[in-house]
């Protein structure tokens, strides 16, 4: 019989042993990957009078992103290079030519000094117009040189008052330029005009919009933003799913972009060799406004329709973005399989449960980066180092043993001193 205090060891045993495995994966190394260039991004504010109102959670809308600023320095990262620009924070008055270059870099881009850039920040006060436009032509400029990733984050709350120089336009020449930069969008309980305004610039570039009504929702996110600048850069390629595996294209390791409606199924293939493992994993952004509650599902399956794996992830509106991924690894060939054709084809099907919001737009379909990689298998015995316990395995087995001797030892001496007590 098995008594408390053996199983008791052995459960700590086994914990300890697994808590090992996965610490220490099979194949990692200590060097350290080449070191990045170092991401540029730039906040840049609207400081327009209209910001002076009242309707973010009891204060004004100028209130909550200084409070959201404070935050995001606070938390931004060190290798990250910041800087703020404004628009409509000095020019009061009514000629509209003076109040369409009202933009000025209030912190340059670089280096983060954060009490510098705070006390920056606490001097802005609501003023005048919104030139979008020439903000955003400014903010590229300020942005330029260097081989990092480049974003701009725009937070405002009405649309630009400076045309015929569209935002819209803008942001459009400089994704042409091919400088790699992205703008993402803010918008402040915006109308519906602001809300495609906003749209617009960012789906230009391959940024997203959102749409913010409380300061801990403009916090979380321009958080994402500036942290996801930190992200290593890689060039995805663009393919087109198809709406089922037997038209659907073929893919080799990399990364790759598409779109996908909200509810719908994107399919892909892979060719998967005898000893090979396939790793994959899915991103669906939602850049517009979508109801909480959502997931999505990456499935891989046969040819013939039957499931392998699968991974899936939930949200409920805290992030824009749901990710999931899976592992499959294929045996090697036995001597009977010798008549079957060396590759397995592997259905890769995306579906995403997303919904829009009343009034939002849904087509284009919703980005979605794929990240296929097929590789060796890991050579390991059994099937525990396809789940990333690796070597940890050997010490998995010692410490298992070890355990289940401690185990009997101590349950040998609880009995020894029962009976020594009982003769007493």
């Amino acid at each position: 019989m098995i008594t408390r205090q053996r199983l008791a060891a052995g459960v700590c045993a086994l914990l300890a042993a697994l808590t090992a495995g996965i610490a220490f994966p099979a194949g990692a190394v200590a060097d350290e990957t080449a070191e990045q260039a170092a991401p540029k991004v730039e906040l840049v504010l609207d400081v327009s009078g209209s910001m002076r109102a009242r309707d973010i959670d009891g204060g004004s809308r100028m209130a909550a992103a200084k409070q959201a600023f404070n935050e995001v320095l606070d938390a931004t990262p060190e290798e990250v290079q910041l800087g703020i620009r404004t628009l409509g924070a000095n020019y009061r008055g009514n000629d509209r030519k003076t109040g369409c270059k009202d933009t000025e870099q209030l912190y340059p881009v670089g280096p983060l000094d954060r009490t510098e850039a705070k006390t920056a920040v606490a001097t802005l006060a609501p003023t005048g117009w919104t030139p979008i436009g020439p903000a955003l032509l400014k903010a590229a400029d300020d942005l330029n040189g260097g081989e990092g990733s480049r974003r701009i984050v725009l937070i405002s709350d009405g649309e630009d008052t400076c045309q015929p120089l569209d935002p819209c336009e803008v942001a459009r020449d400089i994704a042409a330029k091919g400088i790699g930069l992205t703008i993402d969008t803010l918008g402040l309980v915006p109308d519906a005009k602001t809300r495609d305004q906003l749209s617009c610039i960012a789906d230009a570039t391959g940024g997203t919009y959102t749409s913010v009504q409380h300061k801990e929702e403009l916090t979380d996110r321009v958080g994402q933003l500036v942290e996801r600048a930190a992200d290593p850069v890689v060039t995805p390629v663009a393919v087109d799913g198809a709406a089922a595996c037997a038209k659907a294209p073929t893919l080799k390791s990399g990364l790759f972009t598409d779109r996908e409606e909200f509810g719908q199924q994107r399919w892909y293939r892979v060719e998967v060799l005898p000893g090979q493992e396939l790793r994959t994993s899915v991103s669906v952004a939602a850049d517009r406004a979508v109801n909480p509650d959502y997931g999505v599902l990456l499935r891989a399956v046969t040819v013939h329709g039957r499931e392998i794996v699968r991974g899936e992830a939930t949200g409920n509106g805290r992030t824009d973005v749901v990710s999931t991924g899976l592992r499959y690894p294929k045996p090697e060939r036995d001597d009977d399989d010798s008549d079957k054709p060396a590759a397995e084809v592997v259905c890769l099907q995306v579906t995403n449960s997303f919904s829009a919001t009343a009034g939002v737009k849904t087509t284009p379909g919703m980005p979605l980066e794929l990240t296929v990689d097929v590789v060796d298998a890991p050579d390991q015995a059994g099937d525990v180092a396809s789940f990333g316990l690796g070597r940890g395995w050997w010490l998995l087995g010692a410490l298992v043993l070890t355990g289940f001797v401690a185990g009997l030892l101590w349950g040998w001496i609880s009995r020894w001193r029962v009976a020594v007590w009982r003769t007493n």
